[in-house]
């Protein structure tokens, strides 16, 4: 039999802390309540280790969202089909071929045996299982409806990994050709336009040396004297803000700038709103209460500043008053979602009026992406075009000058 490691308090409020051996952590507080001790916290002493192996795994890798998607949906459809829980996990943990989510399952399996709520199993791996997900969970297990959340929450994992996927290809090529075209123009200043440097010098020597040319020498020999403390500080510079991204102010002024790029800031404000409207609506609609619900979308938003924004309406609501005034108030929501948020609040329609509003304004946005990705193409191959024009033309003018002269 099992033996279980527990910390509870007496009647007169000391602490006590003790082994049981039981079959289930239920055993050992029906024990506990025979001795008048009320439980703070019950482990499995047997399963410590593989548990902390499994917390580690989960604490170190992540599962991709396609796959928890169809671990969501699978577990669904068993379930739906009238298999026992236990036995679907089972199943689930033999077919998956990834390591770390059959480490999860497993602990999952050997949590739901020992009679703890699938919902509180999930959320010892926070990084496999979403807060969200394990809300709906949750919500699902109380209300009768867990096949109905788990495919809701299968759902919005593929609807969110589109979204991801669907950003990171609109903004790769841009990318791809502000490196390659950066690549090419140091390449240039660095081994390119140093061998002209003697041709130019008798020009210099005579002031007649173009200020353009000029210019682009004492670059080109700035990049090779001082070219390896720049490329030390950039790579300083990167990891420390790669540090200061990790901290709760470096993130809310990365959040705060991005929303102020021109154009693209919109962009990512459009579908971080979106993002919130989704999961808002998909909790609502689950029967997560509200406040917890806000809490939550308001994490899954993506951004600081939007966050508090929506923090600040959580607390309107808390004092009984509605939820469009503040997110008006806060002037990150379009005025046209706050309107539809306030017709849904006064229809009493909030959790099926928000993922409308969430697929209207992911259209919306995704065609001025879109629209922002196909002249950004043009004007940075335009750009990496004249900057290299520049740098020929610079070499060019003061050799044709010397021909001339001859």
């Amino acid at each position: 039999m099992p033996s279980f490691s527990y910390t509870a308090r007496d009647l007169a409020g000391r602490q006590v802390t003790g082994v049981l051996e039981a079959a289930s952590d239920r055993e050992v507080t029906g024990a506990l309540a025979d001795r008048s001790l009320f439980p703070i916290e019950i482990r499995s002493n047997e399963s410590a280790a593989s548990n902390a192996a499994a917390s580690l795994l989960s604490s170190r890798r992540r599962v991709k969202a396609s796959t928890m998607a169809i671990f969501y949906n699978q577990l669904a459809s068993l379930l739906r089909a009238g298999v026992p829980m236990i036995r679907a996990l089972t199943v689930l943990s033999q077919q998956t071929s990834n390591d770390t989510l059959q480490e999860a399952i497993d602990d999952l399996r050997s949590r739901v045996e020992d009679g703890q709520p699938l919902s509180e199993a999930m959320a010892r791996h926070p990084r496999i299982f979403s807060t969200m997900g394990c809300n709906m969970v949750h919500a699902g297990s109380e209300g009768g409806f867990l096949e109905d959340a788990l495919d809701r929450v299968g759902t919005f994992t593929e609807l969110q990994e589109d979204l991801k996927g669907r950003t990171v290809s609109a903004m790769a090529y841009p990318v791809f050709l502000f490196s390659i075209g950066s690549v090419v123009l140091t390449a240039l200043l660095v081994f390119f336009v140093p061998k002209f440097e003697v041709l130019f010098e008798r020009l210099r020597r005579q002031d007649k040396l173009p200020w353009a040319t000029e210019a682009l020498l004492t670059i080109s020999n700035a990049l090779q004297s001082y070219g390896w403390i720049a490329l030390i500080v950039l790579v300083v510079a990167g990891l420390f803000a790669r540090q200061q991204l990790h901290t709760d102010s470096g993130q809310r002024f990365a959040d705060r700038w991005k929303l102020k790029i021109p154009v693209l800031g919109d962009i990512l404000l459009n579908l971080a709103v979106a993002r919130f409207c989704r999961v808002l609506g998909t909790l609502l609609g689950n029967g997560v209460p509200i406040l917890k619900s806000l809490d939550i979308a308001g994490t899954a938003a993506g951004n600081r500043v939007l966050k508090d924004s929506i923090s600040g309406a959580g607390e309107n609501v808390r004092s009984g008053e509605s939820l469009a005034a503040p997110l008006r108030a806060g002037g990150h929501f379009p005025g046209n979602v706050v309107e539809m948020i306030s017709v849904g609040e006064e229809s009493n329609s909030l959790d099926s009026v928000l993922p409308d509003i969430a697929d209207s304004l992911e259209k919306t946005t995704f065609r001025r992406l879109d629209l922002f990705v196909r002249l950004l193409e043009p004007i940075m191959l335009l750009i990496m075009a004249v900057l290299v024009l520049g740098v020929v033309m610079a070499l060019l003018v003061p050799v044709l000058r010397s021909s001339t002269a001859v």
